[in-house]
């Protein structure tokens, strides 16, 4: 007899948010956003029962926003991406489901910590049983990726694979510290992780920042829109980038420092003048990509000057935080939700302009207003988190519906 060739039964889930990765992770993480930067502003005007030593409350923003925040979004992102580059199928249905709560579950323990609830007499404790559902969440992703990429021999894609491993590192070490009372190897584990996000940002960025501006503005035109890449630009960017995160976490010489923030500021400013077109000021999935790029290299420039005007290092980190995190991943995620749901990403909800501005406005009174007027910081402070807050807000308004809704084209995904 022979054999016959049946099609494979279609994908499903119980629920459309379960479909793809990118839907239930970009959800959570933008309600995330919102409850613990308003969170974070209690514990920030001292009106929680943070148990200040077990962790420095600055350390717990920093690891929930790093881990909890931009790993949410990164792991959204990189399970969808990595389906479509490798042809594997990602975890859909209770599988992303299993991940997902491992990540909820771990969110909730810190949202407990800052609180000061208790588990068997200590809010510390909380941590412990935050770390196995965190380490549990970041190696599953991890897995995942390694077996996918591994799978087809995409050994081009090693370079994020091994920021995920270090990842892992990175948190796992945030861990250590706060269960062995060292601060420094928390502090050490929590820059180890903003870096290595910022590393993904560059390295993710490189390939979809052009590539989206590229489709955006040729769509509809008889214009071929082709912008200009090299592997120079990427190597020397790398290179830069590597030697500054090694010197300013583990040996602050300002002369090294300065050497190689400008260096990384440098590349991707000549990067960024080479993807330049007037036309992306018409489309805000467009300009708010290159915005953040743009910050991005605002930044660097910030840490080099840093060691010689005397502003305080938070000011060029937040910088970098709200262009390569804050700014790069809410327009990342207006961008793939469109078009993973099956929408037009020429037609863009009315709010995005409103959505991007509140960051541009989070990023100028985080960063620039502090810059010539400390007096009134803890005003700018609280302006920037009501900024990010609204930003989030809207974003929830005018996406969750169609992250939470089937395709209208019917079909999976």
């Amino acid at each position: 007899m022979n054999s016959i060739n049946l099609p494979s039964k279609p994908p499903t889930s119980p629920h459309p948010i379960l479909n793809f990765s990118f839907r239930i992770f970009f959800s959570a993480g933008a309600l995330f956003a919102i409850i613990t930067i308003t969170l974070w502003a209690f514990v920030f005007t001292g009106h929680t029962d943070i148990d200040a030593q077990a962790l420095n409350p600055l350390y717990w923003h920093g690891h929930e926003m790093i881990y909890g925040y931009a790993l949410a979004i990164v792991a959204g992102f990189l399970l969808t991406a990595v389906q479509t580059w490798t042809g594997v199928k990602m975890p859909h249905g209770y599988k992303l489901l299993g991940i997902f709560v491992c990540w909820l579950l771990a969110r909730l323990c810190w949202a407990a910590f800052a609180l000061g609830m208790t588990v068997g007499g200590s809010s510390a404790s909380l941590l412990y049983i935050a770390a196995i559902f965190d380490m549990l969440f970041v190696a599953w992703m991890a897995w995942v990726i390694f077996h996918a990429v591994l799978q087809v021999k995409q050994y081009k894609q090693m370079g994020i694979l091994s920021k995920l491993a270090l990842l892992t590192l990175g948190n796992g070490l945030c861990y250590w510290g706060v269960f062995s009372n060292d601060m420094n190897l928390t502090r050490i584990g929590m820059y180890l992780g903003f870096y290595l996000i910022i590393g993904l940002v560059l390295t993710i960025g490189r390939r979809v920042v052009p590539f989206f501006i590229e489709r955006g503005l040729s769509a509809g035109t008889t214009d071929v829109i082709k912008l200009r890449n090299s592997k120079a630009q990427d190597i020397a960017s790398l290179l830069f980038f590597l030697a500054f995160f090694i010197v300013d976490l583990f040996y602050p010489n300002k002369y090294l420092l300065t050497i190689t923030a400008l260096g990384v500021a440098i590349v991707n400013i000549v990067r960024l003048k080479g993807w330049y077109h007037h036309r992306i000021w018409q489309k805000p999935l467009l300009w708010s990509l290159y915005l953040a790029f743009a910050g991005m290299c605002i930044s660097f420039v910030l840490y080099a000057s840093q060691p010689w005007l005397g502003f305080t290092h938070s000011i060029a980190m937040h910088a970098l935080a709200l262009a390569g995190i804050g700014m790069m991943t809410v327009a990342m995620m207006a961008r793939v939700s469109l078009g993973h749901t099956g929408r037009s990403i020429h037609e863009p909800p009315k709010m995005v302009n409103a959505i991007f501005a509140l960051m541009v406005l989070a990023f100028i009174s985080r960063v620039f207003i502090p810059l010539v007027d400390m007096s009134d910081y803890l005003l700018w402070v609280m302006i920037a988190q009501g900024a990010w807050i609204a930003c989030f807000v809207l974003f929830c308004i005018s996406y969750l519906p169609m992250l939470s809704r089937e395709r209208p084209d019917g079909l999976f995904g």
